[in-house]
């Protein structure tokens, strides 16, 4: 069913990559598309472009059919941080308000929520929890939905929490979550670049305000792009924080200065895209994530990482195995030896992956096969046990 070749996915001929929650090698379609657009500004700029003008346009569709919701809900943006920045600086926040979020967040989605506290806002975190009642365990492992129940008062506005925590490969439950924010009228922000890619989401069917994508993660895009997802009721909330000429609905009428932006998803492309980024995600979504179901890539994801579970050595590792509500792209490891040395012997047998705060992450995409899942967990029994 899935095109798993090395021509599609070019890295596999440089061993195995187990490290898509980190930067992932870029897809080849992605990469020719970014190309095509790099040699005709190379060949005669603004003369070759009129017609990559609507790489844009392209894009906010293709995404939206990714997401299940309307090209006029996306943005493209550069980064996770930057499109958190756009709505938490722009948030009509007042002194006393609330926002709360989760002690191990990415800084991504930590800082733009700090910089709140400025204004008043209170920022609640939410500790860690051990869902799986892991023994012996420093690392971060979760958080709980019943701490978040009591955390909520009448000043919560927000909820600014990772679809995936990128430490363990926690997922929210972003259906449960959603309901209950709806319930309360909070807004919740969601930071999905662990997850858009490996997992289904769909925004508009879980009451999620705002999504925050990187693209080089389990979209396998370039490094420095992005996207969000924000719903019209938020937009209408949201103040313009960085403007520019391609917000404003005058366009081209460079000299008309009038305040008119819009009110769609390009309210928050105040200027200039990288376009052979925008390109290359067009590219992939084309290639990838519009061939294949979101269903199917992680109904792929998980059977792989079962492979390699079932071929790992139990009496060596620890495995943070959650379920299906909660479970990810990110198989988390507890191994019998220091993490940084596990993952730096796995590199020199050509095994790519990453450790954090105790754990290595295996984090397989869907193009790798079944003998690469367990040639990798033969490969780690073998390093860390002698």
């Amino acid at each position: 069913m899935f095109d798993k070749s090395r021509k599609a996915f070019p890295a596999t001929k440089n061993g195995l990559f187990l490290a898509h929650c980190a930067i992932s090698p870029l897809q080849q379609q992605a990469k020719e598309s970014a190309m095509a657009f790099l040699e005709a500004m190379a060949a005669g700029g603004i003369r070759e472009l009129p017609p990559f003008f609507n790489l844009l346009p392209k894009f906010r569709q293709k995404a939206g059919r990714l997401l299940h919701t309307d090209a006029a809900n996306i943005s493209s943006t550069h980064n996770t941080a930057e499109a958190l920045c756009l709505i938490a600086n722009g948030y009509p926040f007042v002194a006393g308000d609330e926002i709360i979020s989760y002690v191990h967040e990415f800084p991504s989605n930590h800082y733009p929520w700090r910089l709140q506290e400025k204004k008043g806002v209170k920022l609640i975190l939410l500790a860690d929890s051990n869902p799986l009642q892991v023994k012996n365990c420093d690392g971060p492992l979760g958080w709980s939905m019943e701490e978040l129940e009591r955390s909520v008062t009448k000043r919560t506005r927000v909820v600014a929490i990772s679809h995936v925590q990128f430490t363990n490969g926690y997922a929210a439950d972003l259906q449960e979550l959603g309901a209950f924010c709806k319930n309360r009228n909070i807004d919740l922000i969601v930071d999905a670049a662990q997850s858009l890619g490996s997992l289904p989401l769909y925004p508009a069917e879980c009451n999620v305000a705002a999504v925050a994508v990187s693209g080089w993660k389990w979209l396998m895009g370039p490094f420095g792009t992005g996207l969000l997802y924000t719903s019209q009721e938020l937009r209408d909330k949201v103040e313009l924080t960085m403007a520019g000429p391609t917000c404003m609905q005058q366009g081209l009428e460079y000299l008309d200065h009038h305040w008119n932006p819009y009110s769609d998803g390009r309210m928050f492309e105040y200027s200039t895209q990288s376009w052979e980024h925008v390109a290359a995600m067009n590219g992939l979504l084309d290639g990838v994530f519009l061939k294949y179901s979101m269903e199917d890539i992680r109904r792929e994801i998980f059977r792989l990482q079962d492979i390699f579970i079932h071929h790992l050595d139990q009496d060596l590792f620890r495995v943070l195995l959650y379920p299906d509500a909660h479970r990810s792209g990110i198989l988390a490891i507890i191994p019998p030896i220091e993490c940084d040395l596990l993952a730096a012997r796995a590199a020199r047998r050509g095994v790519v992956l990453t450790a954090r705060y105790g754990f290595i992450r295996i984090a397989p995409h869907f193009y790798l096969r079944d003998e690469d899942m367990k040639k990798a967990a033969e490969i780690l029994n073998r390093e860390a046990g002698r």
